[in-house]
């Protein structure tokens, strides 16, 4: 008769055959994640990994987790280093997981691009924060290891292009799982140092060497600097997320310290340039301003006080001799009229008419007597000869006979 087993002495059987097999001890499986639910309180993931067949459950424990460096997600297309074991409580096949990497696609490019996009969903690169770099920077600094080459070649350019710039290293580790934070640190003391201008970089290396530069705390550490940031972060072809944050990226550090200040030769040869177009501008003015001048002055001694009074002076004495000469002519018109009415009024004067033997007689109230009718016996009448008088009475009035 056969032996009757219990769930649980199935499921330990079970086990102990997986266990036991050493072909599913460290294996890679390939599949497409699904159900995947990230637990926040354990730090474990939990997902299903499936093809077009079939599916099995999956489990990476938070130790295991927290060393991916991209985040998994639905849709995903992975491989899996793991082991395939029985969960003995439920009698549940599942794979644990030590690792993973996407199919196809690398772990780091695939975190790089994760976080590309979601900060990007979030505007940390957005054009509109950005900071324009000052023109003339007078205390620059740079995040970069204390010992590498690229401060060197930074302090090179600027020795020889900008020696009127102050640089002030900030030293931080730029490579290994320490050096997240030591930027973040060193971007916390570059707000206090009074900095114009800040660089942020290091020389080149292989994409785990630059991996700091893509930490999402670095990122979001440049993003709220409040100094001008430059990016320089490995050789031209490298783009970090550091590049795509700061308000400039450079290709190299080398580049970045070309673009954090002016070259003073070439700002001696355009002073050169300005003064000389100013000393040429400036002559151009004076000639334009000397013939304006010459005109002006001209017009001034036109309408000056002194030549207005020679001018007025000289009307005057025309005006003067004119007045004369007319005056002289009304004079000796008048003159001719008064002599041709005295003569007139002499030939009509009662007294050029006495002298031709006339006389006149007046009463004594002094009417002049124009006929006898006016006249009474016994008036006293005072006759006008030419050379002098005579008083007489009326004896007798004989006035003249009518004609008939």
């Amino acid at each position: 008769m056969n032996e009757i087993l219990t769930v649980s002495q199935i499921n330990l059987h079970l086990k102990q055959m997986l266990d036991e097999d050493v072909e599913l001890k460290s294996i890679f499986i390939r599949g497409e994640i699904s159900n995947f639910t990230h637990h926040l309180k354990s730090g474990h993931f939990y997902f299903t990994l499936k093809d077009a067949k079939s599916a099995i459950k999956a489990v990476m424990f938070k130790w295991n987790a927290s060393h991916l460096r991209f985040k998994p997600a639905n849709g995903m297309s992975v491989i899996i280093l793991g082991s395939v074991q029985l969960y003995e409580r439920d009698g549940v096949c599942q794979i644990y997981c030590a690792d993973m990497q996407p199919d196809g696609v690398g772990a780091l490019y695939t975190a790089f691009e994760q976080l590309k996009e979601k900060l990007e969903r979030e505007g940390l690169f957005d054009l509109s924060h950005k900071q324009p770099l000052p023109p003339f920077p007078k205390r620059i600094g740079i995040i970069t290891a204390k010992t590498g080459a690229a401060l060197q070649d930074v302090i090179n350019i600027l020795s020889r292009r900008y020696p009127l710039g102050e640089l002030v290293l900030i030293p931080a580790l730029v490579q290994g799982e320490l050096a997240p934070a030591s930027i973040c640190d060193a971007l916390e003391q570059a707000e206090k140092a009074g900095l114009d201008l800040l660089i942020v970089g290091r020389g080149g290396g292989s994409i785990e060497d630059l991996w700091a530069f893509n930490d999402e705390q670095v990122a979001r550490a440049v993003y709220c600097c409040s100094i001008p940031t430059i990016s320089a972060v490995g050789h031209e072809t490298d783009y970090t997320i550091c590049d795509f944050v700061a308000d400039l990226r450079a290709p190299t550090p080398s580049a970045a310290a070309e673009l954090a200040v002016p070259d003073c030769a070439a700002l001696w040869d355009e002073l050169w340039g300005l003064r000389d177009a100013m000393d040429r501008a400036v002559q151009q003015k004076l000639l334009l301003l000397g013939s304006r001048t010459a005109q002006l002055e001209k017009r001034l001694a036109a309408c000056s006080p002194v030549r207005m009074l020679d001018r007025t002076e000289k009307r005057l004495d025309e005006l003067s001799a004119r007045l004369y000469r007319a005056v002289k002519a009304k004079l000796k018109a008048d003159h001719l009229y008064f002599c041709q009415a005295a003569a007139a009024l002499d030939a009509l004067s009662p007294l050029k008419v006495l002298t031709r033997g006339y006389s006149i007689a007046r009463k004594e109230d002094g009417t002049i007597l124009k006929t006898v009718s006016s006249l009474q016996p016994g008036d006293r009448l005072t006759t006008m000869f030419a050379d002098g008088e005579a008083v007489s009475e009326v004896l007798d009035i004989r006035p003249a006979p009518e004609k008939g």
